[in-house]
């Protein structure tokens, strides 16, 4: 039997297996528009085979680049990723390929190359550029915060027409090449969204002098420190008792990153019914338990949208700034990597604290009073590299981060280690060869400095740094 399409043409008689959707359901002028091509990672040998097969006969055949072939130990390293362009039949008409820099763990520093498209296939269809895209796609969705190629100085009007960015000349096969980097805007993204609106915000409210950023604040004329988080709604309302968790843990890193001892903490709930309170009470009641801080008192309130902040109180005499640093002072991060990603949050929130036990806990956030640095700020959710970009904001200064030195867990990209929120995390800066903080089961490295400047950025073991924050992340300024 004969099918009939949608513009009333007849198609012919039915075949056996799968179809193309297009062809069942569409009329002919949606068939004339299928693309030329699309693009997929490479599906087994035979997929590689025949890239590899486009690459001898553009870089050894027609342009003369190499001897016998192009392969080298990329091309036998398991992190690299080949993409392919292949047409409505299936035939492999081009490729590109990307994968990590060095050979050890990956840094997130990516490089693509050999892309190569067919003889037949150039022209039009833009299958070269549409390569490059989904090359820069697939190094940022794996984690990378650099992302370099060495292409030919012909091609470099093509890969700045993609956005790409020139670095310097240079030879690859005694041909003319240019360095090329994408730009990843991940970092300064995050920085942007949830911190650069503080500074037009807060002016009115003038915090004291010396802690201008600060998360807590000392109450004058008092050694107390008082501190207050609120957590996103849609958080609260679709995972009650881990929203409750982590409002009394972003409150006790805020006290410990100042140095303070915690005294208690009041709470406000707001919920659509008394069985959602009960579920985020006892998440926040859990956590109080565990880091061994009673509940003082709050407020509670049903049949409301889902709402939920906490005021911790603690105490010292000599709070620790965030920003207290200078030009010369050494960064060090100190992070628990233990634990793993939060089931539903993955690349987002690292969970090391709720299989911590109590004294665990305690020797963590006490470790800031205990080595009592000149600046301290706990990673928040603009992450590592946005909070120490908070901290130098307020210290007045710069900040250059050395991404191979940061410990990072071995289940997290750097990518997403850099722009999580971690369960215990603190920055600190201080003179270099001061002692590291004892913080028990955390793990801390000096892993880079802070300089003249503002911004954050990324220093790389071949040296190069790369821009991670331009300018200051709050517009706060110096403390």
């Amino acid at each position: 039997m004969s099918a009939v399409h949608l513009d009333g043409s007849v198609a012919g008689p039915a075949v056996d297996g799968p179809q193309d959707i297009l062809a069942l359901l569409g009329d002919r002028s949606t068939l004339a528009r299928r693309p030329a091509f699309r693009i997929e990672e490479a599906d087994g040998t035979a997929d590689v085979a025949a890239y590899r097969e486009l690459r001898r006969a553009a870089f050894v055949q027609e342009q003369g680049l190499f001897a016998q072939h192009d392969l080298d130990d990329r091309d036998t390293d398991s992190r690299t990723v080949v993409l392919v362009a292949k047409d409505p039949e299936g035939a492999v008409v081009g490729g590109v390929r990307l994968g990590p820099v060095d050979h050890g763990p990956d840094l997130g520093w990516w490089q693509g190359g050999r892309l190569v498209v067919a003889r037949r296939a150039r022209g039009p269809h833009g299958i070269g550029a549409a390569l490059v895209r989904a090359a820069c796609a697939r190094a940022e969705a794996e984690g990378a915060l650099r992302f370099d190629a060495t292409v030919q100085a012909r091609n470099e009007v093509l890969f700045r027409r993609l956005g790409w960015q020139r670095v310097r000349d240079t030879t690859v096969a005694g041909v003319p090449h240019v360095l090329m980097r994408w730009p990843i805007g991940r970092i300064a993204a995050l920085a942007a969204a949830t911190k650069s609106s503080l500074g037009p915000l807060l002016t009115a409210l003038a915090p004291p002098p010396g802690f201008v950023g600060d998360d807590g604040a000392p109450v004058p004329g008092t050694d107390v420190i008082a501190a207050c988080d609120a957590i996103v709604p849609s958080m609260v309302e679709r995972d009650p008792e881990w929203a409750g968790w982590c409002a009394v843990l972003v409150n006790v890193n805020d006290l410990a990153a100042m140095g303070a001892a915690p005294l208690g903490l009041l709470d406000a709930v707001g919920a659509r019914d008394a069985a959602h309170a009960t579920r985020v009470l006892a998440g926040l009641t859990r956590a109080a338990r565990a880091y061994g801080i009673p509940v003082l008192g709050g407020h509670t309130q049903l049949g409301v949208p889902a709402a939920l902040s906490v005021t911790a109180l603690g105490r010292t005499d000599r709070p620790v700034p965030g920003g207290g640093g200078c030009p010369g002072h050494a960064v060090r991060l100190t992070a628990d990597l233990g634990g793993s990603w939060r089931p539903g949050y993955r690349g987002r929130q690292w969970d090391s604290t709720s299989h911590r036990r109590t004294d665990e806990l305690r020797t963590m956030t006490g470790a800031v009073a205990a080595a009592r640095p000149a600046a301290a700020k706990d990673v928040s959710m603009a992450g590592i590299a946005g909070t120490l970009g908070m901290l130098a904001e307020a210290s007045g200064c710069r900040a250059v981060l050395d991404v191979a030195a940061v410990p990072r867990p071995a289940d997290a990209t750097v990518g997403d280690w850099f722009t999580c929120f971690p369960g215990f995390a603190m920055l600190t800066a201080d003179v270099p060869g001061a002692p590291p903080l004892p913080a028990g089961p955390a793990t801390g490295a000096v892993c880079g400095e802070l300089t003249e400047g503002e911004g954050v950025g990324l220093r790389w073991p071949d040296g190069e740094i790369t821009e991670a924050v331009m300018s200051t992340v709050t517009g706060m300024g110096t403390a």
